[in-house]
């Protein structure tokens, strides 16, 4: 049997649990070669993972016809020029989030790969996980009644004080919106289906904000963007979330995310993350419960988009982590900055259809 060849463009920080995982746990890819701008960093790579070639640059890993899909593991605002480059090539594309950092770079990313008949998706993949594919089930059937509201929280000082290269998100195309939101925006639309419409206030608290860790310790950065967003999400099916996200909070006690229905709540995991614990309560038990996650991936499982994708591709089904969602999320992003700069509700214009859920009769690392 064949495996769908995976080219990785970009070997930084977020690199290492792809290749892990994407050279040990899916039966139906191989990873054929890596590039970075950093050739150390490719040539690392590519020995510690035991990958067969390292490209001397992308454009390289585009000619390779054993690449099938390229992987864009490359900062956020290098996103569009990768994945645009790897399209005119003739390369499907899995792309590390947000898709681009405008709508704008979304939609020509979206008509490119269309027109040269190729397939995109991107992450974040946790929402295909033992955690939210567990919550999904638990609504489908009934165990909270009819979806009314949710809360989603993610608020803490910035990465600044960890990160060995911070800069990039508090650059265009940074922030807690689109570093953080995609996790939490694509969690609950697995859940809930599209979103009709946006109401945001966003705000730059810090100016600039010194580097803690250690490689750069004591460099200033410069802050380009907003910092904290407090945003309001209505679905089309009626249900309204409300979501926090910043990189200004030194420290909170909030639910990461609650889903509330008619008959109960759902407490849900943490989005960046693919297993629980989910807590339910209902109107007829004393206090919340703990369940049984009823899905497989509950270990980080980040690259499982990329094997779903490869075998979406080998079937002629859709990915479920696909342009459909990708760039829903991004339009979503993009209408709340928006909404804060306007002062008013936007319209989402896009649409998608709930992906299919996961099966739970396969053997670990086999896609359906």
């Amino acid at each position: 049997m064949r495996k769908t060849g995976i080219g990785i463009v970009g070997c930084g920080d977020i690199s290492g649990i792809y290749l892990t995982n994407l050279t040990t746990k899916f039966a139906n890819i191989k990873v054929v070669g890596v590039c970075d701008l950093v050739d150390e960093r490719a040539e690392n790579a590519a020995k510690k993972y035991n990958i067969p070639r390292k490209y001397k640059d992308m454009h390289e890993l585009f000619a390779d016809p054993a690449v099938d899909i390229v992987l864009n593991l490359t900062r956020p605002y290098e996103h569009h020029g990768v994945s645009m480059a790897a399209i005119a090539a003739g390369k499907h594309v899995y792309s590390e989030k947000p898709l681009g950092v405008t709508l704008e770079e979304g939609i020509e990313i979206r008509d490119a790969a269309a027109k040269k008949g190729v397939v995109l998706g991107g992450a974040p993949d946790t929402w295909l996980g033992a955690g939210f594919q567990t919550c999904r089930k638990l609504i489908d059937d009934g165990y909270i009644g009819d979806v009314v509201a949710a809360t989603a929280c993610f608020a803490y000082p910035g990465h600044e004080s960890w990160h060995p290269d911070p800069e990039f998100y508090y650059a265009f195309g940074g922030g807690p919106v689109f570093d953080m939101g995609p996790y939490y925006i694509s969690a609950l639309v697995s859940m809930f289906g599209p979103i009709a419409s946006v109401s945001a206030m966003t705000k730059k608290t810090y100016p600039t904000r010194m580097i803690t860790s250690e490689a750069k310790y004591g460099n200033i950065i410069n802050v380009e963007i907003d910092t904290h967003s407090a945003s309001i999400l209505r679905f089309e099916n009626g249900a309204i979330a409300t979501m926090l996200n910043s990189f200004d909070v030194q420290a909170q006690n909030l639910p990461i995310m609650e889903i509330y229905g008619t008959k109960g709540t759902i407490s849900a995991p943490d989005p960046n993350t693919f297993d629980g614990p989910i807590k339910l309560f209902r109107k007829e038990q004393p206090e919340f419960l703990t369940m049984p996650l009823t899905f497989g991936y509950k270990e980080n499982s980040r690259g499982l988009g990329v094997a779903d994708m490869a075998k979406a591709i080998e079937t002629g089904r859709k990915p479920r982590a696909g342009i459909d969602i990708y760039f829903h999320v991004l339009e979503v992003m993009s209408g709340i900055a928006e909404s804060s700069a306007q002062k008013k509700e936007i319209d989402i214009k896009s649409t998608v259809r709930r992906a299919d859920p996961m099966l739970t009769d396969l053997l670990p690392g086999v896609l359906d």
